[in-house]
């Protein structure tokens, strides 16, 4: 928080913006749930929809409606449910199961104006820095939030003393989207160790296509890059800090 107050490029009462100016409320959370929108859920759900009608016709069967053996059908829907293709703990993972693991992590909520509730801090603001005339005073505006998440991300890494790969980084997040033939050719010249733990990274966002993550940089066609882009940017935004 520190970091975004310094980002600011606003004066209250003659000063820089302080950490103490902000308003803001921090929850700690312990759990995450998967979302009908995971890939997860989303791959699975073709299985779902089979088990659903076969469950119907169980349904059925038992109310009378229709002649069948409902022993088979049941064998059917356990056989799809160990045919999809992501579990967890030997269960099929289907929208609102809680993952497993270390799902600790924190909300921030913070208000669009300082403490006192007089003066507008906004980083949705569409200027990094200016100035502009007011009531006969000049007044600084803006909000850097580029400068705001390289900051974030050295001050997270420096207090968890976490080495980021080079797809997590925000500058290869840039990179992505200024060229993203080059974004590919930059993983494909990593050290092998690093190159392997970069894929296995984008494969665990559910980043379409990313089994064939081209092996040379002859494979890096326009019509590849096109086919992941709209999934790579769901997967970025993901993973960054929302504003």
């Amino acid at each position: 928080m520190k970091d975004y107050a310094s980002c600011f490029n606003r004066e209250i009462n003659g000063r820089p913006v302080t950490v103490n100016d902000i308003k803001y409320f921090a929850k700690i959370e312990h759990q995450r749930a998967f979302k009908g929108t995971d890939f997860h859920v989303k791959e699975n759900q073709p299985y779902a929809t089979k088990i659903l009608e076969l469950k119907n016709q169980v349904r059925k069967i038992e109310r009378g409606e229709m002649q069948g053996n409902i022993k088979t059908w049941e064998q059917q829907i356990l056989k799809l449910e160990r045919e999809a293709p992501h579990q967890q703990n030997g269960q099929r993972i289907v929208q609102g199961m809680l993952k497993e693991g270390n799902q600790s992590h924190i909300h921030i909520i913070v208000s669009r104006k300082d403490v006192s509730n007089s003066f507008s801090l906004s980083p949705g603001s569409k200027y990094k820095g200016s100035e502009v005339e007011m009531n006969g005073k000049v007044v600084k505006r803006g909000f850097n939030r580029d400068l705001f998440f390289q900051k974030a991300e050295k001050t997270f890494d420096k207090t968890f003393q976490y080495r980021r790969n080079f797809v997590e980084t925000y500058q290869a997040r840039k990179d992505f989207i200024r060229s993203p033939k080059l974004y590919f050719s930059a993983i494909l010249g990593l050290p092998t160790s690093e190159k392997a733990l970069a894929i296995k990274l984008l494969r665990e966002t559910g980043i379409p296509l990313l089994p064939v993550v081209p092996l040379s940089k002859a494979q890096l066609t326009v019509k590849l890059i096109k086919s992941i882009q709209n999934g790579i940017h769901v997967a970025l935004r993901s993973g960054s800090i929302g504003i």
